[in-house]
């Protein structure tokens, strides 16, 4: 299921948009407020961002210039009251990929995201690695050397944090929400089980690294001494 990021600090507008992605088959993170999209996407792999212009900390497409320079090319969709013509010119100019004015069709408004779905999303960023192994994201392939194992894709997300702060420890809640979105509502043992079945897949590949409990602050991914 696609995952993105509803950025709208109007409690019942996000609702009904949830609601009309979620009949679509979209899953949605809703935030209110520009520096908690941020630390999101910073945290979060999102496939698409619907982004409102005004927010209680300014206006939306601050947010978007500074992802844009970031080398962030997560496909955005801007919503806002402002429907002038330069309103919208300066919103394509900040980095957004479509622009619709409120109010708007639901149905107008889930084929948009729709189609943003079906836009690569341009990364900047190098292949994550951390020591000897390499997380090859648009497979889901985990690799060391010349050995390769398939990961889920909430083992993918999970790795994608642990591997991008290699070897400093991540907390748990931050874990469950890089693999199952901000609003999932996890099982206790969900993470366990993802983590036991992570720990499994790098003794497949022989990697000297491996996740670690760092008890009662979180997990971290880091070198050990294989057994010989």
């Amino acid at each position: 299921m696609s995952r993105i990021l509803l950025v709208e600090d109007h409690e019942r507008l996000a609702q009904l948009i949830c609601k009309g992605l979620a009949g679509a088959g979209i899953a949605v993170d809703v935030v209110g407020r520009t520096d908690a999209a941020w630390a999101a996407i910073r945290q979060l792999s999102y496939q698409a961002m619907i982004l409102d212009r005004g927010l209680p900390d300014g206006d939306g497409l601050f947010l978007l210039q500074r992802l844009r320079k970031a080398g962030q090319g997560l496909p955005c969709l801007v919503l806002t009251a402002r429907d002038a013509l330069h309103d919208r010119v300066e919103g394509l100019d900040a980095g957004a990929d479509d622009y619709l004015p409120k109010p708007f069709a639901m149905d107008e408004m889930v084929a948009r995201v729709r189609a943003l779905l079906r836009r690569p999303v341009v990364i900047s960023e190098p292949v994550p690695s951390c020591g000897d192994i390499t997380l090859h994201a648009d497979t889901g392939v985990l690799s060391r050397r010349d050995k390769r194992v398939a990961l889920s894709p909430a083992e993918m997300q999970i790795m994608l944090l642990l591997m991008g702060n290699c070897e400093q420890v991540v907390r748990r809640r931050a874990l469950e929400a890089a693999a199952w979105g901000l609003s999932e509502a996890v099982t206790p043992n969900a993470l366990d089980v993802a983590l036991h079945r992570i720990r499994r897949k790098l003794l497949v590949i022989g990697s000297g690294y491996k996740i670690i409990n760092v008890r009662g602050h979180g997990y971290a991914l880091r070198e050990h001494e294989l057994d010989q």
